[in-house]
């Protein structure tokens, strides 16, 4: 059978019986067999719990019919979770072989909403360990690699969940963007990735990675997945003291000034990639948006400051895995996580303080204030995700530095706790997808996703996925 690509498209079939839900998990579970091998998407399959969850909403469509669908927005809608979510009876490992054996007695909030609203959980997916990194190479248990390209990294720290989308191994795939884990891997892969506005989305149940940083959103192949998906873990879960009561965001104007930021444009970007975001705003242009260079004189301090503050809350977070409670002994993380606990106790230490950290948190004020000022005069911004597109595996992983300096420009985002989407636009030479992200002021979702739409309707844009 043809796995559909999009939600409306699944549920439409799903009306005309065209399939069971069983059916499809079953063209997913063959598909899934038939190529994970080479992608390693996956480190945990729930195939029993995903059939059982299949034949009860079998169930529901049998005895509702289309009216299912107002109970269930998101019934038979296939997700794939990252590893750091925790599923209640399902083993969550964070990528690490410190939790390989972590099986939780609760899930997640996030979880909890999609499966109440009828979505099927395919499996978890892989990270980078306790989702440190930027290209899916620091997994414990090995590198995801690129559905359009083997040899080329998926992007990360949500790896494995970017992947599936692209080798349609699921419909929906959950993330967490700390730096830019969602965006960078969705314009690395060719999807659409969404970073909700810091608060926005509970992150009760989902391993910390930088508490202050972490924005939880997902992965689609069209805005109109993404709003409804978003409409669904956008929920108040009072479990979470940072959630805030989402607002209702102003309407988007009937000609929208888009910012271009030309600290974006910096020295040493992949010159495919500035000319992709250029001809991006033509598009934009033509659909009757006004493009207008802005400056956002802090950015250049964006990277430092956000691996001080990250690396800090690294260290305070991964305290707690001491192998007395739960896991393996501390000798069990890996280089990267020793990495990040040393520096960040290094800035939290006595005489380091206010040298780094304190002053971090200063210059991260002026950042947002920087976004502040800059959407008092705009409607949102357009940038590239990445300077550079998807890069070999191998490339850049034994040089820790270079491998920061992937997130350069997707960390003012986090540090400024606004939403942004990544999405698809075009390819390299040699085949491999590129993207651009827009952001918005905080909790200015709805504006965002109007953006995209307009984008979606001007470029002619139809989803994809890679030919395994």
């Amino acid at each position: 059978m043809i796995i559909p690509l999009v939600i409306s498209e699944l549920h439409a079939d799903l009306i005309q019986s065209k399939y069971s839900i069983v059916d499809l998990l079953n063209a997913y579970f063959e598909r899934i067999e038939s190529y994970d091998k080479k992608l390693n998407c996956f480190i945990t399959l729930t195939k029993d719990k995903a059939y059982e969850e299949a034949e009860r909403c079998d169930k529901i469509l049998k005895d509702s019919g289309p009216d299912a669908f107002k109970d269930y927005p998101l019934l038979g809608v296939t997700v794939s979770y990252k590893d750091l979510f925790l599923t209640q009876g399902v083993r969550t490992t964070a990528g690490s072989r410190v939790l390989e054996n972590y099986i939780p007695s609760y899930s997640a909030t996030v979880v909890e909403a999609l499966e109440n609203a009828g979505s099927i959980m395919i499996g978890k997916t892989n990270c980078d360990a306790w989702a440190h990194g930027a290209s899916g190479e620091n997994s414990d248990y090995g590198p995801t690699k690129n559905p359009w390209n083997t040899d080329y990294v998926p992007g990360g720290s949500s790896s494995g969940s970017a992947a599936a989308i692209a080798a349609n191994f699921s419909l929906v795939a959950t993330g967490t963007d700390t730096g830019g884990s969602i965006r960078q891997p969705a314009s690395f892969c060719g999807m659409v990735g969404f970073k909700p506005t810091y608060g926005a989305v509970s992150r009760y149940g989902i391993v910390a990675m930088a508490s202050s940083l972490d924005s939880i959103g997902h992965f689609t192949r069209c805005i109109d997945d993404c709003e409804r998906v978003f409409s669904v873990t956008k929920q108040l879960d009072y479990h979470d003291a940072t959630q805030a009561n989402f607002p209702k965001s102003a309407n988007l104007a009937s000609k929208p000034l888009i910012g271009l930021p030309k600290e974006y444009f910096i020295g040493g970007i992949d010159a495919e990639v500035k000319e992709n975001v250029l001809h991006a705003c033509e598009v934009f242009t033509k659909a009757g948006c006004k493009i207008e260079e802005i400056s956002l004189p802090h950015t250049k301090y964006a990277i430092d400051v956000y691996y001080i503050i990250q690396t800090a809350e690294v260290s305070s977070n991964l305290g707690r895995y001491d192998g007395i409670r739960f896991g393996n002994k501390r000798d069990a993380f890996g280089d990267e996580a020793k990495r990040r606990i040393m520096l960040g106790s290094y800035v939290l230490s006595a005489g380091y303080y206010d040298a780094y950290y304190l002053k971090a948190m200063k210059v991260r004020t002026k950042i947002i204030a920087d976004f502040d000022n800059v959407f008092n005069k705009v409607d949102a911004l357009i940038a590239p995700v990445s300077p550079t597109p998807a890069f070999k595996i191998g490339e850049k992983v034994d040089n820790p530095l270079s491998m920061y300096l992937a997130d350069i420009l997707t960390v003012a985002a986090n540090l400024s706790g606004i939403p942004a989407i990544s999405f698809p636009f075009n390819a390299t030479k040699n085949g491999l997808p590129l993207g651009f992200q827009i952001m918005g002021p905080r909790f200015s979702e709805d504006r965002l996703f109007g953006l995209a739409k307009t984008f979606e309707v001007s470029s002619k844009y139809k989803p994809k996925v890679a030919a395994l």
